[in-house]
């Protein structure tokens, strides 16, 4: 297999999900941000955030008032023991099961679990097995 190397945080500058329960989703994205090591970054009465991802509701003037629909995410974790907190907090805070912690046929080392959130977002947790990272993550300061 050839050498791949893995860019990110170059493509993405922010996500929003425009979600039916504000309060559910709030729940959900805690619990499973909390494993990853990922805080809240900041919250409002119609929406919060984390790092790249904006989350509101259809009310938030953001919104315009649609909900976004359905959407695949993919958090980065350190290793196989958070992949598997990750789906063990989704579960615990409302997340519906859509594939157990377990290895992926996408390369070898892919090791994943995934969770519908409470609108029926596919939110995965991904370790692509042993890796070397250039930095922890791109800091923006302004």
């Amino acid at each position: 297999m050839e050498t791949q190397e893995l860019h990110r945080g170059r493509l993405i500058d922010h996500i929003q999900l425009v979600v039916r329960d504000l309060a559910a989703s709030r729940c959900f994205y805690e619990a499973v941000l909390q494993v990853l090591g990922v805080p809240i970054g900041g919250t409002g009465k119609d929406y919060f955030w984390s790092d790249e991802l904006f989350i509101s509701s259809a009310d938030s003037r953001a919104a315009l008032g649609k909900l976004t629909g359905r959407h695949h995410l993919a958090f980065q974790a350190r290793d196989h023991a958070m992949v598997d907190a990750f789906y063990k907090a989704g579960l615990a805070a409302g997340g519906t099961d859509n594939g157990a912690p377990g290895e992926r046929p996408y390369h070898p080392g892919y090791y994943a679990a995934f969770l519908l959130d409470p609108d029926g977002n596919n939110i995965e947790a991904v370790h692509h097995g042993a890796h070397t990272r250039s930095v922890a993550s791109v800091k923006i300061t302004f």
